[in-house]
This record gives C-alpha cells, sequence and structure tokens, in this order.
C-alpha cells in the first residue's frame, strides 16, 4: 500500500460537530450533513470533490446524501464519491452514514422512474456498484409516485433492509397523509419508517404549515432539511445583482425570476440580523432550521471548501432569543421555493 498519499482524517473530527438524534431510534445525525445532488458530478474536477468530502469528515460531518440521479450527468455523483470512498474512506467505513434515493427518472422505457418494485430494488444495485458498496445505511423513496400503490413501493425499501442493502428506510417530499400512511405499511413489514427529508427554509416553510412537522413528531420519524439555504438564495451572494456561476445564472432547477424586490428585501432585514448574530447569512439560515428539535440535520450543497467550512460555523450558534425569533419571522417569507410540491401535495385519493 502506498502509504504517502493515504488519507489520515482529523484525530479531533468529533469535538465540535453536534450529533442529534432521529426520530425515535438509536441513529444519529450529525447537525450539518453533506449532500451532492448539484456539485459533485462529473462537471467538477474529481480532485475539488475529493478535498470537499475530506474537509467535510476532518470536521464531523460523518453523513454523506446522494440519489442515482445525481450528478450531472445522471450517476457521476455516485461514481465519484465512490472513487474517493474506494481510495480514502473504506478504512472508516463504520464511521459513515451514506444514504441514497431512487423515484425520479433515471434510465430511458417505463422501468427508469418511479415507485415500483422493480425500479427501486434496480435503482439500488446500482448505485451500491457505483459507489462500491455493499449496503447504504439508508434507502429512501425520493418521491410519491402516484402511479404505483404506497405498498408496493414500501414494500421494496421493504425488502432492500431484508435484504441487508440498506440498514434504514425513509421518504422525501411526502406531505402529511401519506406519511402516515407510508409509516403504518412499513410498521406492518417490521421495518420502521426512520427519516423523512423534505425541503425546508427560511423561504420554504411547507412541513410548518402542512402539519408535517407535527406528523413527524407524533409517529416518531426524524426530518433531515434540504435545501436550507434556498438553494443558495439565503447567502450573501444575492443581496444586490445574481453573480455569474451561481445556480440562478444557469439553467437548471432555480429560476432566477424568483429574485424579486420582495425577496431581496427580506434578504436585507436577515443580512442585518446575521450580522448582529456575528454569522453569515448561511450560517443564520442554517441555525434557524435546526431550531427546530425534530430536525436531526441540515442538509447542505457546497461548491468550495470555504462554503462548506462557512457552513459549519452555524453549529456555534444554534440558540435564538424570542426577540432574534420575531425580527427573522418579520422577513421570513413564502416565495413558492417549494419546487417538489408536485409531490408533496399528492393525497390518498390520488393514489392506486
Amino acid at each position: 500500500m502506498n502509504l504517502i498519499n493515504q488519507y489520515q482524517p482529523q484525530e479531533r473530527r468529533y469535538e465540535s460537530m453536534p450529533y442529534r438524534t432521529v426520530g425515535r431510534s438509536g441513529l444519529k445525525l450529525p447537525a450539518i450533513s453533506l449532500g451532492l445532488w448539484q456539485n459533485f458530478g462529473f462537471d467538477v474536477p474529481l480532485s475539488v470533490v475529493r478535498s470537499i468530502l475530506h474537509t467535510a469528515f476532518d470536521h464531523g460531518i460523518t453523513h454523506f446524501d446522494l440519489a442515482n440521479n445525481y450528478g450531472p450527468p445522471y450517476g457521476s455523483a455516485e461514481i465519484q464519491f465512490g472513487q474517493v470512498f474506494q481510495r480514502d474512506f473504506r478504512p472508516f467505513r463504520d464511521e459513515m452514514i451514506i444514504s441514497t434515493k431512487a423515484g425520479y427518472d433515471m434510465w430511458p422505457g417505463p422501468y427508469g422512474n418511479g415507485g415500483s418494485r422493480k425500479y427501486l430494488l434496480s435503482s439500488l444495485d446500482q448505485s451500491l456498484s457505483r459507489m462500491q458498496l455493499d449496503y447504504v445505511d439508508i434507502f429512501y423513496s425520493h418521491r410519491v409516485d402516484p402511479e404505483t400503490p404506497l405498498e408496493e413501493t414500501m414494500g421494496a425499501l421493504a425488502t432492500a433492509v431484508h435484504q441487508g442493502k440498506a440498514l434504514y428506510v425513509g421518504i422525501s417530499s411526502y406531505g402529511p397523509e401519506l406519511t402516515i400512511e407510508a409509516v403504518s405499511i412499513l410498521k406492518q413489514l417490521g421495518v420502521p419508517c426512520l427519516i423523512h427529508q423534505p425541503s425546508y427554509s427560511l423561504f420554504n416553510r411547507w412541513i410548518e404549515t402542512s402539519g408535517l412537522l407535527e406528523t413527524l413528531q407524533s409517529q416518531g420519524v426524524g426530518a433531515i432539511a434540504f435545501s436550507p439555504l434556498a438553494q443558495g438564495l439565503l447567502t450573501d451572494k444575492y443581496l444586490h445583482q445574481v453573480p455569474d456561476q451561481s445556480r440562478a445564472s444557469t439553467p437548471g432547477s432555480f429560476d432566477s425570476s424568483l429574485i424579486t424586490a420582495e425577496v431581496r428585501s427580506s434578504l436585507a432585514g436577515l443580512k442585518m440580523i446575521a450580522d448582529e448574530r456575528g454569522q453569515s447569512m448561511a450560517q443564520l439560515a442554517i441555525s434557524w432550521v435546526l431550531r427546530q428539535p425534530s430536525v436531526a440535520s441540515a442538509l447542505i450543497g457546497v461548491r468550495s471548501e470555504a462554503q462548506l467550512l462557512d457552513a459549519i460555523q452555524a453549529t456555534s450558534s444554534l440558540q435564538f432569543s424570542s426577540e432574534e425569533l420575531a425580527s427573522i419571522e418579520a422577513y421570513s417569507r413564502e416565495f413558492d421555493l417549494n419546487l417538489w410540491a408536485e409531490s408533496s401535495n399528492r393525497t390518498r385519493e390520488e393514489m392506486p
């Protein structure tokens, strides 16, 4: 073995990162988890991916969240992660929580999308191959599929656990009604629903208004909030203009038309509060999401080590005064940023 370039994580990596219990389970997640949605595909050099992953693990981020179609192109984030895992992280597998998902389009034809048993289990096998893993810690149903019975989708998740290919299962972007039903089906199959992954931010509060947070608490299901920065909107970069190479300046899931005068006014107000707290905008947004006891972790995406290190600092200021929360409330708005509403708004009546 070549020991010259062998990765050795920081010995004190667990000292500053808080770990929070996931629902009614024995599993804990770091307060900050790293998602590999848009910035870890083949359009990013492997050396950059490797450096960011090292920095994350060195600072106590033990949870890495993927999906079959993360990239671009589809599958490439899992491949890049797998290469780094094989080279650097394999000795530390038991210190890591690795998750993946299936539900959105992945390959052509009728079996490469949705919530069918065939698609989910085939996709999981492919994900394990790409990441060079024997199992994932968490396997998610990525969305509600209105063309597949919920019993079939949840049955596929349970099978993944029974086959030893996943330790836990979860759901993403399910509304309260279908969450309750999914939890019930999985319980009957002897596999608890560990976790729900909804979008949640200062500008996207559907999990509060829909009653999902209360549902998760009553069902004993944990939450990990994705897009806590509203895809980068809740950072300093959009205070005055849309910067080059930002998500809003390139085609994708973030439409620059969302950045209205009202949004900028709210951002300016939140910036003042962040400055008073000695935080960056990103740190304020992450700390606010983590104020919810049922949110085990905030799932962030980053383009650089600098962005990652800035986000990690949010964990040092997780407490808010009642006055601060009231001030934040004045600038928090619903700006139609739940891009996954087509899934989360589904009801039982729409299911087969």
